[in-house]
């Protein structure tokens, strides 16, 4: 007989699939931990076409096991499921490059499938949280969107406990990574000390309440990206007309200025090189340009010239 727990999970993702998605196969990342691997038994027992790419990372003795043996469990449950191996360097520290490697390897193994991801309540309770002590904005404190082609989030409704039973009750080998304990990483500190104190502070429920911020906070964002949309839909190719965006409420107008950046082929502008462009249309008094990436060979600024904002490219 299936227990609460995993008729939670088959729930979700059926309720998850017909929100998102249009029931073909479909990939699954996993890890070999409780939430992963729930979250592919469920979309198994769904009924899905399921592929599961487990990425091993190489930073642990023994990974080449951990992987080899979760991707034999899901297969035994009806799944296909292949190991990917990649090196983990590069910028940001271990968690950054650790997340760049596997999403990388995600992305090149799912063959035009949506990704579905193993995230829960618990996390999103954590991403906002991080949000919020890192000063980030809305955006950040919006947390992790159930649907962002081609990344799904089915188990954003469900309880990392929930998660956990579930293996329990299919009687799935579940491997515990120790990073998701080592105290050298934020979020875990997060997970393990901040999270408890304020569940025993404020009386409980605190995961439930960050994750509904988040549902508020994405459909706020969404509405004032549109506007901010609309806002750039008027503008020409030669630059962002300063007089087209002067009179915007600072929220949509920054944001406006975020996504003119990335359509000039800035990936990725920090909140400090968006608020210097927006002060070139909100608080111009005639200030240089604001260096807003390049390479070794020149530098990308933003200059206003003619109540015009441009992007230009100097020699170094």
């Amino acid at each position: 007989m299936t227990g609460t727990a995993e008729r939670a999970v088959i729930g979700a993702v059926r309720g998850y699939v017909s929100a998102h998605l249009d029931g073909g196969p479909v990939c699954v990342a996993l890890s070999g931990g409780a939430d992963s691997l729930a979250l592919t038994a469920g979309a198994v027992r769904a009924g899905l076409d399921v592929h599961a790419i487990v990425v091993d990372h190489g930073l642990q003795d023994g990974s080449d096991v951990v992987a080899e043996t979760a991707a034999a469990t899901v297969r035994r449950l009806g799944a296909t499921a292949e190991v990917r191996r990649v090196t983990v360097d590069g910028a940001g520290g271990l968690e950054a490059a650790a997340r760049t490697a596997r999403y990388t390897a995600l992305d090149m193994a799912r063959s035009d499938r949506p990704v579905l991801l193993g995230h829960t309540l618990d996390d999103q309770a954590e991403t906002v949280l991080l949000g919020l002590g890192r000063g980030s904005g809305g955006r950040s404190l919006a947390g992790m969107r159930p649907w962002s082609a081609p990344w799904g989030r089915p188990l954003l409704g469900i309880r990392r406990t929930q998660t956990v039973a579930a293996c329990e009750g299919w009687g799935l080998p579940v491997w515990d990574d120790p990073h998701n304990s080592d105290p050298r990483f934020t979020r875990v500190r997060v997970r393990t000390e901040v999270l408890p104190l304020l569940e025993d502070v404020l009386a409980s429920g605190v995961a439930e309440a960050l994750a509904r911020t988040a549902d508020q906070l994405t459909a706020d964002s969404d509405a004032l990206d549109a506007l901010a949309g609309d806002v750039l839909d008027r503008q020409t190719d030669e630059g962002l007309a300063v007089i087209e965006v002067a009179g915007a409420p600072s929220a949509i107008r920054t944001r406006a200025v975020r996504f003119w950046l990335q359509r000039r082929g800035i990936e990725a502008p920090s909140h400090r090189q968006v608020t210097a462009v927006d002060a070139l249309v909100s608080d111009w008094h005639g200030q240089g340009p604001i260096a807003v990436g390049g390479d070794d060979e020149a530098r990308l600024v933003v200059t206003r010239r003619a109540g015009v904002l441009v992007v230009e490219r100097l020699n170094r």
